[in-house]
């Protein structure tokens, strides 16, 4: 198997660092060439399972726009330019929950959309979580941080409470881990 060439690329559409839609004309290991094969940019972010301690594992409640009512939602956010995936990690947890952990362990980076991008979701399990500043968030949506045990968050998982596919898939891939 061969892979897909991008011969060339233009900006279609530019929103902000959080969002640009590309144009790009593309060749397929056949030969074929595809003038206008849409291409969306975000930026890549990371998803973080955090267990303190005591054995808890961090998580919200919350409301997302593309989501009908609450969710269950794990640490994550945007990498900062030049930002290593395991810092961002490091500081959205520290940032949204005042808890630091010092053991962490990558899980995978992986595709959003295989077909048109979407950016790369780095995703990370992190042990022995302690309570070390105060939460210094800064998002958008209402969140509620709750600490659940390890049979609530399998039970929550399971009954499709993590209502985002890259927080049902880093929490599924955290208990396959413990």
């Amino acid at each position: 198997m061969f892979p897909w060439k991008t011969l060339a690329r233009r900006v279609i559409f530019y929103h902000s660092r959080f969002l640009t839609v590309e144009g790009h004309t593309v060749q397929l290991p056949n030969g074929r060439v595809i003038a206008d094969w849409p291409w969306v940019i975000t930026p890549d972010f990371v998803n973080v399972v955090a267990v303190t301690v005591e054995g808890a594992f961090l998580c919200f409640r919350q409301t997302k726009y593309a989501v009908d009512g609450t969710t269950l939602a794990v640490v994550g956010g945007y990498l900062e330019p030049g930002e290593v995936p395991l810092a961002a990690a490091q500081r959205e947890l520290l940032e949204e929950t005042g808890y630091s952990a010092p053991s962490w362990r990558a899980l995978g980076s992986f595709p959003v959309d295989g077909n048109r991008g979407a950016g790369i979701a780095h995703f990370f399990l992190a042990q022995g979580a302690q309570r070390s500043a105060e939460i210094d968030a800064d998002d958008l949506e209402e969140q509620e941080l709750l600490l659940l045990t390890r049979p609530e968050a399998e039970a929550a998982l399971t009954a499709g409470e993590f209502k985002l596919l890259p927080w049902a898939a880093v929490m599924a891939l955290a208990l396959r881990h413990l």
